[in-house]
């Protein structure tokens, strides 16, 4: 779900679209790592870069607590079923935020908390 601004438009900043997309992507290759790589190394004056990052590392840290769940769960065999579903809406996930951040938006993955 994209942030909309008062009049329905989707909340967009001044920034690097590359890196914005770029925070998001990398998410696939090393969970939790590059987001922070990305939170870290983004200019000051980066908004955008900034919130998707910020953005991206909250979705993943969401995932992994779910890839850890159903983990445990194999053990009762439901977890055989969870870790695929999962990983699909990580997948699928992070390539809508990856062309939305590309787009210049701030994109907020949905049902997930503001950790960072």
């Amino acid at each position: 779900m994209s942030v909309e601004t008062d009049d329905g438009e989707p909340e967009t900043a001044e920034g690097d679209t590359t890196l914005a997309a770029l925070a998001h992507a990398s998410a696939l290759v090393a969970s939790v790592l590059r987001p922070i790589l990305f939170l870290v190394l983004a200019d000051d004056d980066d908004e955008l870069v900034k919130e998707n990052a910020k953005n991206s590392l909250n979705f993943q840290i969401v995932m992994f607590v779910a890839f850890v769940i159903s983990g445990i769960l194999t053990v009762v065999l439901i977890g055989l079923l969870l870790i695929p579903i999962f990983a699909i809406i990580d997948l699928v996930l992070v390539l809508i935020a990856t062309v939305k951040a590309n787009n210049g938006e701030v994109y907020e993955y949905p049902y997930t908390p503001s950790i960072v």
